[in-house]
């Protein structure tokens, strides 16, 4: 019964399950940084955005799930979210949005100095020092529940018929 819990059927372990103090003080420092993005004024979008983007990029299938479906429940458009990869190539995204997202990209792939400091030009032209701090600590959490998602190969269940 015990490794049912913690591991897939292919195998790997749900690390969330089988080291459950670490990741409930990984879900603890999640909340910590919601109230900051909340404080610092990053609207719930901004930060779904920032979720759904940077697991896009780390290929989180489960993350994907999760976010897309709370980006669209907050009211968030199927357009928006349709084009989320390609989001330089649009204007849809306003300029606030496009400085989080470029920052979240560059917190993402940090080794790609250039990326990281024209972003961080980016941010710092339309937005506030509290709003660039939580920008960054969104994209450093997101990136971690990425992998512990893909490395535990966490399932994506059919979405419930309505």
């Amino acid at each position: 019964m015990a490794e049912t819990l913690t591991a897939t059927t292919g195998g790997r372990v749900f690390v969330d399950k089988r080291s459950p103090d670490a990741y409930r003080a990984m879900t603890a420092t999640a909340g910590a940084v919601r109230a900051v993005a909340a404080d610092a004024g990053l609207d719930r979008l901004l930060v779904e955005l920032i979720n759904i983007r940077v697991s896009q990029l780390n290929a989180c299938a489960y993350c994907l799930d999760l976010h897309t479906r709370a980006a669209l429940r907050a009211g968030e458009t199927a357009q928006r979210l349709g084009v989320l990869p390609a989001w330089r190539d649009t204007e849809l995204f306003s300029p606030r949005e496009r400085a989080a997202l470029a920052l979240a990209e560059a917190t993402t792939h940090p080794a790609d100095a250039d990326a990281q400091s024209a972003a961080y030009a980016l941010a710092r032209s339309v937005l506030s020092d509290d709003e660039i701090s939580a920008v960054i600590w969104v994209a450093i959490t997101i990136n971690a529940f990425n992998r512990v998602s893909v490395m535990s190969k966490h399932p994506v269940r059919p979405a419930p018929s309505r």
